[in-house]
């Protein structure tokens, strides 16, 4: 039978099928299954949760606590995050500056729905982890980009360039800072002149800060004063009724990337909307994750501290093992837990990565799932063992020795 009409099944809409798929599950299915690949592709540590989170979740179930929960999050937990924000930023926050959200992805996608529509344009600090890229294209915006730029001394931003970007009628900048791929990490000048910048034009900043406490700074000046690792934040600078949100995680700082916990902080003005589209989402996070998150917030300064100092001896293990192979290029991160480097006359990462899987059992990410920017560059996630990083290291080494030699 003939029918005029448009095919009942013509697929997802259009802004979803330009959508690019993840580089890195591709490469991960590449992979699956082989006990001999020592993977380093996803941004997860190789140690649990600490055991007191873990144990305050359970506490919870065991009281029954299953049901619902308001939108934006329990008391105790808004309470909770409100007195470590105050206590980090130097500035009082109130929880009703403060929604709990179902992970860090969900609150990235919360903010823009809140703000960013169809038809508008956003900037971007790229390379960056896809799923903020492509979040703003699924409400119909147009993501604009500005890159960093390498060198082995350290990833860098070139500040008026991305000001030039911020053009009069730009609805947002997306900043990643500690920046997942790069570890490039934006000082606390660089912040404020972009601040003032969007003041004037009536830009909204969204903030990802997921890897503000995993930050080595001044490593010195921080292990001589023993004061606790935390990036540069618009936090701290901005006012609390300014167009700045920060999005943030439970999953990086107190090892929690299977709970799905995350947290929004905004001007007081978006709550109500704010629970409306919670609501719309995911009705609310459940309550005994809530319960694990305030017990990482109120015992968990110890297990940041010592992942910090952990991860800075995995970085320096490893940056420093890379630049002794021949063709290798990486600089050192100042935050997250994250190596970019790149391999002398390999251009396609994923196709290099692939291999590194077949021909060494070595799971790394591809550059190219960061963007275009980070075609060229792999991602190494060092939060791991410097035995398990020494094995890898020598696997890569294997690789870029002169081919007869393999």
């Amino acid at each position: 039978m003939k029918h005029d009409s448009p095919s009942l099944f013509s697929g997802a809409r259009p802004a979803v099928q330009a959508l690019r798929a993840s580089r890195i599950r591709e490469l991960v299915n590449e992979g699956l299954g082989n006990p001999d690949v020592l993977a380093f592709w996803v941004g997860e540590p190789d140690e649990p949760t600490p055991s007191f989170i873990r144990q305050a979740a359970s506490e919870s179930m065991a009281r029954g606590e299953v049901f619902y929960s308001h939108n934006l999050g329990i008391a105790e937990l808004r309470e909770a995050l409100a007195d470590y924000l105050a206590r980090l930023h130097g500035r009082p926050f109130e929880p009703r500056e403060i929604a709990a959200t179902s992970a860090g992805v969900n609150a990235l996608m919360l903010a823009s729905q809140l703000l960013v529509e169809a038809g508008d344009r956003v900037v971007e600090v790229v390379p960056l982890w896809p799923n903020l890229v492509e979040i703003p294209k699924i409400l119909g915006a147009t993501v604009d980009t500005v890159a960093l730029r390498f060198s082995p001394e350290g990833w860098k931003l070139d500040v008026e360039e991305l000001l030039a970007s911020l053009k009069p009628g730009t609805k947002a900048l997306y900043l990643n800072s500690p920046n997942n791929p790069t570890g490039w990490t934006i000082t606390a000048a660089e912040q404020q002149a972009i601040l003032e910048h969007c003041r004037r034009h009536g830009i909204w900043i969204f903030a990802d800060d997921a890897y503000e406490r995993l930050y080595f700074g001044d490593d010195s000046a921080q292990l001589a004063t023993m004061q606790p690792a935390l990036a540069p934040s618009f936090l701290r600078l901005a006012d609390r009724s300014e167009r700045v949100i920060s999005a943030n995680t439970f999953s990086k700082a107190w090892r929690m990337t299977g709970w799905r916990l995350g947290w929004l902080a905004v001007p007081a003005s978006l709550e109500a909307d704010l629970g409306k589209l919670i609501e719309y989402n995911t009705s609310c996070a459940p309550v005994f994750v809530q319960r694990a998150g305030i017990a990482a917030l109120r015992e968990g300064e110890a297990v940041i501290a010592q992942d910090v100092q952990r991860y800075r001896r995995a970085r320096d293990f490893l940056v420093g093992e890379l630049r002794k192979i021949p063709g290798v290029e990486a600089a050192s991160p100042d935050g997250t837990m994250y190596a970019f480097l790149r391999i002398e006359g390999e251009t396609d990462s994923l196709a290099l990565c692939k291999r590194l899987v077949r021909e060494q059992g070595l799971g790394l990410a591809p550059g190219s799932a960061f963007g275009p920017e980070g075609e060229g560059y792999v991602r190494w996630c060092f939060a791991s063992s410097e035995a398990r990083l020494a094995e890898a290291v020598a696997r890569l080494r294997r690789f870029c020795s002169p081919r007869e030699q393999r």
